[in-house]
């Protein structure tokens, strides 16, 4: 279900939901953060609340780039709902299991990983679903003006 999103006071809802399908590219991350960034301010998000969505979309969206073997996509779908955001990063592609980087204390920074700690860490709520066959699907959701 795709709807418009329109403006606070403008007696139409904000909820609904929007679907975002990428290249498996580094240079299409962007375009992610830029959607995520206007939903955002649709929904009148702070500066700062806007900054950690366009970060964890990234995130989100370089690790399934660089993990998911044999995938040519990425699907980001938002959802929102009152003043939640739910974003959904899948890739089709045999990747990783993310939930082997549970959040563990900062000591000496480790190669990759960080990605995941930093999702975590901006979020309000974050899961992982694992699937060899069919891929990774990342569920993050924030709750705004909190």
């Amino acid at each position: 279900m795709r709807e418009h999103l329109t403006a606070e006071g403008s007696g139409h809802t904000l909820d609904g939901n929007l679907q975002l399908r990428i290249p498996s590219r580094a240079e299409w991350v962007s375009v992610a953060r830029l959607a995520v960034a206007g939903i955002a301010h649709r929904i009148d998000a702070t500066i700062d609340e806007v900054e950690d969505l366009k970060l964890a979309v990234a995130e989100a969206c370089t690790n399934c780039i660089q993990h998911a073997q044999g995938n040519e996509e990425v699907l980001v779908t938002f959802e929102i709902s009152g003043r939640r955001i739910t974003v959904v990063v899948e890739d089709g592609g045999k990747g990783f299991d993310g939930r082997a980087l549970a959040p563990e204390p900062l000591g000496e920074p480790k190669v990759g990983g960080l990605g995941v700690f930093l999702i975590r860490s901006l979020m309000d709520e974050v899961d992982y679903d694992f699937d060899p066959l069919t891929g990774t699907k990342l569920t993050m959701s924030k709750m705004l003006g909190l």
